[in-house]
């Protein structure tokens, strides 16, 4: 990585042609060929590797950033950070502290904003890389040291991104045990107006603290974070709310956002199983919003503790993927078998909820080897384990 920081490093990376696996190798032998330094040309070629991959998260912005394996795994997507930005700007946050900032991700959207931003990062390399990532942005200051001990004079909001990880790798769903813990960012918001923190989307709803907004996030489909929100940046009156953004292609014209919180949700119905489907986006799940979307489609849950919702006629939304209803009939493996071979599936899609039941040793149980495709939901329907079989809305 050193390598690339140098002028002749930085001119070789930016001469590269778009990433092409198949033609990386040979790229690399006619480079070094032609005399350049062994590391300097696989560095290179590295960083063309993850910038492909970064189109992603960044868009067209991550053609002339610098990643790390892990800087890129972790970071924000871009679209996912200018939804963190406005809010500091909507409550007049002028000067941000980005705390554990990564390789620059949530800074850059701040700074995209107009907000004055002091981003920290312990990890000497990784501060490097952001201080490359911040280069257009001369309102950003970047320092390379623990944000636990980072002076704050004249900041008026903090926005912290702990590292959720164990040193052999696991993922931490405990704010409390991350670094800096959920402790460093309630002494925060004591002590500023405006404080949000990046959290795993697997964190319970009992380690919410009192005051605070979680959000749940979710693009195109994949929960990729959940926030707390304090003071300023918290909305009165929700506790729980969940964003779902379709991006496509990582940010691009198009993309779309739902939102929905607990506010005005009444207690879903349960009933017997229309001719729609619906299974709510995972973002709704994780922030238990599943009333949300069986009243916005008139429906109604299956089952009162498992979170798909039917109706008995389609109403699209962003918050759920609906499927037709094609059957239902109680769970038996001899049933189940007949049914498929008479449709001559050979391709079957397993979802399920509320079972005990594993989708790859049910299909080497059925024997599949028909001409079609079909999918099926195993779940609890009037309290019988069935099988509701389906078909995407498209």
């Amino acid at each position: 990585m050193s390598a690339l920081l140098t002028s002749e490093g930085w001119a070789l990376l930016e001469s590269l042609p778009p990433y092409d696996a198949d033609t990386a190798i040979a790229l690399g032998e006619r480079l070094r060929g032609a005399g350049h330094d062994p590391r300097t040309v696989a560095a290179a070629l590295t960083q063309s590797r993850l910038r492909a991959a970064a189109r992603a998260k960044f868009g067209p912005f991550a053609a002339s950033m610098l990643f790390t394996p892990a800087g890129l795994e972790q970071a924000t997507r871009l679209p996912v950070a200018a939804r963190h930005a406005q809010r500091f700007a909507s409550a007049g946050v002028d000067r941000v502290a980005d705390l554990g900032c990564g390789i620059g991700a949530d800074t850059m959207a701040f700074a995209g904003l107009d907000r004055e931003v002091l981003a920290v990062e312990i990890d000497e390399l990784t501060a490097a890389v952001a201080t490359v990532n911040l280069r257009h942005w001369p309102e950003v200051v970047v320092r390379n040291e623990d944000a636990t001990g980072t002076d704050l004079t004249g900041v008026t909001g903090a926005y912290v991104d702990p590292a959720r990880r164990t040193t052999s790798g696991k993922r931490l769903l405990d704010p409390r045990r991350g670094s800096p813990p959920l402790s460093f960012v309630l002494d925060l918001a004591a002590r500023l107006p405006a404080v949000g923190m990046k959290t795993a989307p697997g964190i319970p709803h009992h380690l919410v603290p009192d005051g605070a907004e979680a959000q749940w996030v979710s693009v195109d489909g994949d929960v990729v974070e959940a926030s707390l929100w304090f003071g300023l940046l918290a909305r009165d009156g929700i506790r729980r709310s969940a964003l779902v953004l379709t991006e496509g292609t990582g940010g691009g014209e198009g993309a779309t956002a739902a939102e929905v919180s607990e506010v005005g949700m009444p207690t879903p119905e349960v009933g017997a199983v229309g001719s729609v489907l619906y299974e709510p986006d995972g973002a709704v799940i994780r922030a238990g919003l599943v009333g949300q979307v069986a009243a916005a489609v008139d429906g109604r849950l299956v089952h009162p503790s498992i979170a798909y919702v039917t109706a008995d006629a389609l109403v699209r939304t962003p918050l759920a993927r609906a499927f037709t209803v094609e059957d239902v009939f109680p769970f038996q493996l001899k049933a189940l078998r007949t049914w498929l071979r008479d449709r001559d599936v050979g391709r079957l899609t397993i979802k399920k909820r509320g079972t005990a039941v594993e989708p790859d040793h049910l299909r080497r149980q059925l024997h599949l080897d028909g001409e079609n495709e079909a999918t099926i939901v195993l779940t609890r329907v009037a309290g019988r384990q069935s099988v509701i079989a389906v078909r995407p809305v498209r």
